[in-house]
């Protein structure tokens, strides 16, 4: 069964109402001042990171930093980069220590990891928040990334970016949402493209736009993993939620799970804090051997639809041969009929 770990090998192997009188605390202050990265450059320098999971074979790094040149960007790696310990990239602080160092080195324009699986939970006790606040830089990712994206923009309010691991198929789509968001600056609109697969058909079935409610509105865009999103609950690295968009993708997981972790969100009063919801892609995810499951459409629709705003399901965000390079933390539209996501401002700054 696919999972987010076995996702990653697969493509670097082929690329490769709430009963709570009160939510929990949502620690950050409503609406302080957002924090962009300068953006990139021809012959930025990239730190390579593992903050996550280990990488046992010295030849993903080596198309890890492949990647990064052919970007026109060059590659630094992490102190720690390829330590072990058990499934995880080294023990938890000195994987910490590598985020900070690179935060705090002037020459650094932007941090990769190489890969998700488990651990960035782990290392955010670790993290010197003040450094990363006073020195913004780029950091991108998705998957387990997630924890370290969010948790980031709530204790900073840096914008961060949902996108590319170093071990994603950087194939054109993929790297063209990359350059235009963080070398160009650009305020892209993100909507589902046609699938190959479908280039022939009379009607489109692949990457289709299911809307659970209609209508548009903006806010600020946080989300990722839903299970790690979830796991954040009640911890002091979520963001403040009020009035967000929040999107959310997974992979392989059956669809009780998937209810249980929105159900996590409902009870703990995120669900009501959010102006807007999208949700991605959830390959592998299916009912499995379970006698008379909810659909995944059923579940979605159980817990958003209620909430009358707007919201639909089948963006292309997620587990996925193109990863989009979408801005955590930054001002978007979103119109729930079309399945579009319109960033409002650039989400890296020009210096």
């Amino acid at each position: 069964m696919l999972t987010r770990r076995n996702f990653l090998k697969t493509v670097a192997a082929t690329t490769a109402v709430s009963t709570f009188t009160q939510p929990l605390n949502f620690v950050q202050a409503a609406n302080p001042k957002l924090i962009k990265p300068p953006r990139l450059k021809p012959g930025s320098v990239v730190g390579i990171v593992s903050p996550a999971g280990a990488t046992f074979v010295r030849e993903e790094l080596d198309i890890v930093q492949d990647a990064v040149r052919a970007l026109g960007l060059v590659p630094q790696l992490a102190p720690h980069v390829l330590d072990k310990y058990g499934y995880l990239a080294g023990k938890d602080a000195d994987r910490a220590a590598d985020i900070n160092q690179l935060f705090s080195d002037a020459k650094v324009a932007a941090i990769l990891p190489i890969r998700g699986g488990w651990g960035c939970s782990r290392i955010l006790p670790y993290l010197d928040y003040k450094v990363i606040q006073q020195n913004p830089k780029i950091i991108i990712g998705f998957s387990d990334i997630t924890a370290l994206l969010v948790a980031i923009n709530a204790k900073t309010q840096l914008v961060t970016f949902h996108g590319p691991n170093g071990l994603t198929s950087w194939r054109s789509q993929q790297t063209e949402s990359f350059r235009r968001v963080l070398f160009a600056g650009e305020k892209l609109t993100f909507k589902n493209q046609q699938d190959a697969s479908d280039s022939d058909r009379l009607m489109q079935v692949k990457y289709r736009i299911r809307t659970i409610n209609p209508g548009k509105v903006r806010g600020r865009l946080i989300g990722g993993n839903l299970s790690v999103f979830s796991t954040l609950v009640g911890s002091p690295y979520l963001p403040n939620l009020k009035g967000t968009i929040l999107f959310l993708e997974e992979i392989g997981e059956n669809i009780y799970r998937i209810d249980r972790f929105l159900t996590h969100l409902k009870l703990a009063g995120v669900l009501k804090q959010i102006s807007g919801f999208i949700f991605g892609q959830c390959p592998g995810c299916n009912p499995g051997s379970d006698y008379g499951s909810l659909t995944l459409e059923q579940v979605l629709s159980d817990h958003i639809k209620p909430l009358n705003i707007p919201a639909w399901h089948g963006a292309a965000i997620g587990h996925m041969e193109n990863i989009l390079t979408l801005p955590i933390g930054s001002q978007v539209e979103i119109n729930a009929t079309s399945g579009t996501i319109t960033m409002l401002e650039s989400a890296v700054s020009f210096k």
